[in-house]
């Protein structure tokens, strides 16, 4: 298996997801977009989140999104039914072991998916092996060293902790979104550039303290409390007063802040 899902598959797990892309969708989506007829292939499309914007944004283009689980791609074709999106198709596959000719797209879009695998330097020049010369790929990733709140809270930062460390176990990095220019110049991708993206909530934004702090992050965090207990990270108390002091950082005074890496290279 090439990719180890940290965060599972329960249902609670797509639902995060969804409020997640709803949430960000102007601040990660704001330049994503496609011309007509163009090919565009989806990497790790999971249940959907993604791809659902993808197909509003370029209703022209042809949309081709790829995951390894069956069960996501079932939830994803019913996201797309349910928009009425005839733009996009799916297909379960390996990122290592696409079913695709050489210089096949377009453009290849890749979200919060690298974070999970053990070598994503590897995945990124398989995907540059699908791309026509000219071709583009846009990755767009997380860093969990970038978040930052007030108040400030040890425990909170040591539940944070807890997720990147399970994650590394998994053989993923959570603190990826840093790297990506080198990843993807190291890939063989000319004129890269990346975009940081940062999300800033306190009480005069309350759709993203909702939507963020608390249904997207902290949910997060929150859903790896057994895992991080269980192979001994952190201690019960420890944890459940970091997600105690992460939910204080949405009361009235309180702040949060976190960065997303948005990566565009050419083939």
């Amino acid at each position: 298996m090439t990719r180890a899902y940290v965060h599972g598959y329960d249902p609670l797990e797509s639902v995060r997801l969804q409020d997640q892309a709803m949430t960000l969708v102007d601040l990660l989506h704001s330049d994503t977009e496609y011309n007509a007829e163009s090919r565009v292939l989806e990497i790790g499309c999971g249940v959907g989140a993604q791809t659902v914007t993808l197909g509003r944004k370029s209703p022209d283009a042809s949309i081709i999104a790829v995951d390894i689980s069956e069960t996501s791609i079932a939830e994803a074709e019913q996201k797309i039914l349910a928009e009425e999106l005839t733009n996009v198709r799916f297909l379960q596959a390996d990122i290592f072991h696409l079913p695709f000719c050489p210089q096949s797209f377009d453009h290849v879009f890749v979200c919060f998916v690298l974070e999970h695998l053990k070598d994503p330097l590897s995945a990124l020049q398989k995907l540059k092996e699908v791309l026509r010369p000219g071709g583009t790929i846009t990755v767009i990733e997380g860093d969990h060293g970038s978040a930052c709140f007030y108040p400030d809270s040890a425990s909170a930062r040591t539940a944070i902790f807890c997720q990147v460390e399970l994650q590394s176990r998994a053989g993923g990095n959570a603190l990826l979104g840093r790297s990506l220019f080198p990843l993807l110049t190291g890939a063989g991708y000319n004129r890269v550039r990346v975009s940081p993206r940062m999300v800033y909530a306190d009480s005069s934004r309350p759709e993203m303290v909702d939507g963020f702090t608390k249904k997207t992050f902290t949910a997060m965090i929150k859903a790896v409390r057994e895992s991080a207990i269980r192979e001994g990270i952190v201690a019960p108390a420890v944890f459940d007063k970091g997600i105690s002091d992460l939910y204080r950082t949405t009361e009235e005074d309180g702040t949060f802040c976190y960065t997303f890496f948005k990566a565009f290279g050419k083939a």
